[in-house]
């Protein structure tokens, strides 16, 4: 039951940074860009398509596959494995 009910709130916030995002992309004063990364990193947690989509797209620039990663493991050690 705890399970279930941290991977209803993950997916759940997740969707709130995608909304965000793209509400920010249209305003000047809210990072669209930010809040979309980080409602695809969320996403990608439980969606393994999402999560080859974004190593398929990232680990061309190793900088960007770098700065995905760590910010992975930060929210790992936040939130917990998944």
């Amino acid at each position: 039951m705890k399970k279930n009910f941290k991977r209803i709130a993950i997916v759940a916030l997740a969707f709130v940074f995608i909304i965000l995002g793209i509400v920010g992309l249209v305003l000047p004063f809210l990072q669209g860009f930010l809040f979309l990364a980080l409602g695809l990193l969320l996403l990608s947690f439980y969606s393994p398509s999402l999560r080859a989509w974004m190593d398929k797209h990232t680990v061309r620039y190793p900088k960007l596959h770098e700065a995905v990663l760590k910010v992975e493991s930060w929210i790992v050690k936040i939130i917990g494995r998944p």
